[in-house]
């Protein structure tokens, strides 16, 4: 996928949690826009992904 800056998404289970970290350094001025308007979307692709993981 091409991004105005790096992503990493990181996937970590401890005990019976599924812990998911998503990481994102802008670059430029168009990374941070990109990343604010993105922004709102966010929670629902990132828990949605989360829970059918957890499944």
């Amino acid at each position: 996928m091409k991004l105005p800056g790096e992503a990493w998404l990181e996937f970590c289970i401890d005990g019976d949690q599924i812990k998911q970290i998503a990481t994102f350094r802008p670059l430029g001025l168009g990374g941070r826009l990109y990343w604010y308007a993105v922004l709102p979307f966010h929670y629902f692709i990132f828990n949605g992904m989360i829970n059918k993981i957890a499944e």
